[in-house]
């Protein structure tokens, strides 16, 4: 039986994402103001099922395929949201189920760290393919669960708030999101984040912190 963990549809790339996705990404890499779907199955190996569906379906070019020890996640994009609403037609479909059979969300970490210390600064810098956060400036960090829904979180905070992306990963046990910025931008950008992850409607699932 294949899961539906993450289904979320985001309308228009922010330049951030975008092009992080481009930097960090293996395939048809994505430019800012395409439509995106992104879509965690498990398990993992059903993910390429799901990937030749869209690709047959529909238009779309795949950006991200990654199959982990229990979760699969694919995202896919073009400049027509038709195109990218058809591919997750035939999706759920493909799979047999309906979009509000996928997990709702779970936000995990919520946190802001204000006036970062230049060395966490450096530690934070030497493990992130984006941006680079400062000295003084604020740091979001977040966790999602599951994973995928990460992504929506982000665009929805990069189109809220002039803030700096500087790490995410939306593949996993949890969905990791780091971002920076001036403290009454990084306020506004959390709470863009939170509103966002609040707002998917979902099958319940208890999120277990031990994995």
């Amino acid at each position: 039986m294949i899961t539906l963990r993450t289904y979320t549809f985001l309308d228009n790339l922010q330049p951030q994402l975008a092009s992080f996705i481009g930097k960090t990404a293996r395939g048809f890499l994505p430019i800012p103001g395409q439509a995106s779907l992104w879509v965690e199955t498990a398990p993992g190996m059903a993910i390429n099922r799901v990937t030749d569906t869209a690709l047959k379906a529909t238009k779309v070019a795949p950006a991200v395929q990654v199959v982990e020890r229990a979760y699969g996640l694919l995202e896919v994009h073009h400049e027509d949201q038709g195109q990218v609403l058809d591919a997750g037609r035939a999706i759920l479909e493909g799979l047999g189920v309906a979009e509000e059979d996928r997990i709702k969300p779970n936000v995990v970490t919520h946190e802001i760290i204000r006036a970062v210390e230049p060395y966490q600064a450096q530690i934070i810098n030497r493990n992130s393919s984006g941006n680079m956060i400062l000295p003084g400036q604020s740091l979001f960090l977040m966790e999602t669960s599951p994973a995928g829904y990460v992504t929506f979180a982000c665009n929805e905070a990069e189109k809220a708030a002039n803030v700096f992306l500087v790490n995410i990963r939306p593949y996993g046990a949890f969905g990791r999101l780091y971002m920076c910025g001036t403290e009454a931008e990084i306020d506004a950008a959390a709470e863009a984040a939170r509103k966002a992850i609040e707002s998917i409607e979902g099958v319940s699932e208890k999120v277990n912190l031990n994995r």
